[in-house]
């Protein structure tokens, strides 16, 4: 039996979401703070949910772990996307050994409810890591910064959108696989016959288990005269 189309786009989907959400969590750069007073025209800032970087666009000198003199992490939305996106991770990986057990791999068929539960599980996930990325996008030109400086979207707020959007619809798919136990569970259950045994098993004959010619065979038990067939 192949593997149902919907377990393959859910396993191509969710792991592609899977690192861009790891991309997008680990790197600093959700958001990009240039034109900053008192600093030369091509600093900008990088800023994460886990650090703040200083890097100069001409010599592309860069550098990491800067001080946080404007209590840009006491923020609820950047301390959100702190618990948040590694629980998002945490829960997409145990997602995928919830699928890996679903999914036809070593197994003759698929296990659908299984997979169907993977796919809510990595559907959760995708949900996790998709609300902190709209609420620090919501508060971005809100969270503090130097005055009169320029804010603008990081990548790695990008990744993690896009991440959070391939790990829904990737669970989605496998979500889809319920619909395969509903047929099961709907579908009569028919006792065997004779006729679907045979066509079954195209190498198993269908024997009768009573003799036809059992009384033919024996002349006493109908007496002088002999069977009907036999006159003929």
């Amino acid at each position: 039996m192949r593997t149902p189309a919907e377990m393959i786009v859910g396993l191509v989907l969710c792991p592609c979401g899977l690192l861009l959400t790891l991309t997008g969590t680990l790197a600093p750069s959700w958001r990009q703070v240039s034109l900053i007073p008192e600093q030369p025209m091509d600093v900008v800032w990088e800023q994460g949910i886990w650090d703040i970087c200083r890097e100069r666009q001409s010599t592309h000198d860069r550098l990491c772990g800067q001080a946080d003199e404007l209590g840009y992490f006491d923020q609820v939305p950047v301390w959100i996307a702190q618990g948040l996106m590694p629980s998002s991770l945490v829960v997409a990986l145990v997602g995928f050994v919830v699928a890996s057990l679903g999914v036809r791999c070593w197994q003759p068929e698929p296990r659908h409810l299984v997979a169907g539960v993977a796919g809510l599980v990595l559907l959760l996930s995708g949900l996790m890591s998709l609300v902190p990325s709209s609420w620090y996008t919501q508060e971005l030109w809100a969270l503090p910064a130097p005055p009169g400086s320029t804010l603008s979207v990081g990548y790695s707020l990008v990744l993690s959108y896009l991440g959070s959007c391939m790990e829904i619809l990737g669970g989605l798919a496998l979500a889809l696989s319920f619909h395969h136990c509903c047929k099961e569970c709907r579908a009569p259950s028919l006792p065997p016959s004779p006729v679907t045994e045979a066509g079954s098993c195209s190498n198993r004959a269908y024997s009768n288990p009573w003799d036809v010619l059992e009384d033919e065979q024996d002349g006493h038990h109908w007496g002088s005269s002999p069977p009907c067939d036999s006159d003929l």
